[in-house]
């Protein structure tokens, strides 16, 4: 396959991703062929630890390829976009509870399903050039592949904060916020990755990383938990309402833009999730959400207003102010027999 790299490489599993024309955006099949490899390299003698990078400037992984999802969904066939999702999210689980080291080496865009692929492991490596975010609310979907776990786990309300708003997040950001663990200037990595295939030694990272950037999240915390501490949608509308600062007046300006039914679900999920939670729990519960975007939420219509008619104008089904509480919840109901599974047959 073209678009990744899969090899064993001296004492490393080694995982490239190769669309760097394409930002490195996560098809069906790459997923399928990581999932393949984290299957076969749990248990090979030969392999200390996994490293995995991308090729390119721009991305890490932009996130997941939903062109087809889209172009199914619109037919009215919804079977393929949850058949990608429950696939994929497998293998995140599978990633996230991966019983050997796993380096990740994310430069640019990081987004959606990049974050399942780059923020799971247990040596996240960012740079000056990482960009980290969970747009997805601005597409009619909810953070997604185990990213609710994440932000859920984010000091203070940052994971509300970015999880409805999609905010990006430099390297200091990130390390702050729980999606990376050190911060190694981009110049390094070949040397370090090197080393890493030839002696497996994972203690090498830590020895590389160096003082990250200063977090501006950091110093917006007492606004972020003020304003986005609510139970539900409208309670953050309300309180970025009567903030009148120029931070709470921003933040509205993004909400205005995105699914209100998406944050509404986006809110419940992060709450759901805190501070017990568990990425099998961030996995199913997501599902739930993705399982029905396509025919009760906004996702086709984010799709088509954002990538293919690219107008910006979205016709979300619900009103921010408005939005209904039974709307949340009818997106989150259990789905029975189509409920997402984990293990070997899985």
């Amino acid at each position: 396959m073209t678009d990744i790299s899969i090899r064993k490489t001296g004492r490393t599993g080694r995982i490239t991703l190769t669309r760097p024309k394409a930002l490195n955006a996560l098809s069906y099949e790459m997923c399928m062929a990581i999932d393949a490899a984290l299957k076969d390299w749990a248990g090979d003698p030969d392999v200390a630890m996994l490293v995995i990078d991308a090729e390119g400037e721009k991305a890490f992984c932009a996130g997941g390829d939903i062109a087809e999802m889209y172009a199914t969904g619109t037919a009215g066939d919804y079977a393929y976009g949850r058949r990608f999702w429950r696939d994929e999210y497998r293998m995140n689980a599978r990633l996230f509870d991966f019983p050997k080291p796993v380096a990740a080496f994310m430069q640019g865009f990081t987004m959606g399903g990049g974050v399942g692929v780059g923020c799971h492991g247990s040596h996240r490596v960012v740079c000056d050039s990482s960009r980290l975010s969970m747009p997805e609310c601005g597409i009619g979907l909810v953070p997604d592949v185990g990213g609710s776990l994440i932000l859920a786990r984010a000091p203070g309300r940052l994971g509300e904060y970015l999880g409805l708003t999609g905010a990006r997040m430099g390297p200091g950001d990130a390390i702050h916020a729980g999606f990376a663990d050190l911060y190694v200037p981009e110049a390094d990595w070949p040397a370090l990755i090197a080393a890493l295939e030839e002696s497996g030694d994972w203690t090498l990272i830590n020895a590389a990383g160096q003082t990250p950037p200063e977090s501006p999240l950091a110093a917006l915390r007492p606004e972020i938990d003020a304003t986005f501490g609510g139970e539900t949608l409208r309670d953050v509308i309300n309180a970025l309402d009567h903030a009148g600062s120029d931070f709470a007046g921003e933040a509205l300006k993004t909400l205005e833009r995105n699914s209100p039914l998406s944050m509404g679900a986006a809110l419940e999920m992060i709450h759901r999730l805190r501070p017990t939670g568990t990425i099998a729990r961030a996995l199913e519960t997501e599902y739930r959400f993705t399982y029905r975007a396509m025919e009760h939420g906004d996702f086709l219509e984010g799709i088509r207003a954002a990538i293919i008619d690219k107008d910006r104008r979205p016709k979300w089904r619900d009103d921010l102010r408005g939005l209904k509480p039974p709307r949340v919840m009818q997106m989150l109901q259990p789905l029975g027999d189509d409920k997402l599974t984990f293990g070997e047959d899985a």
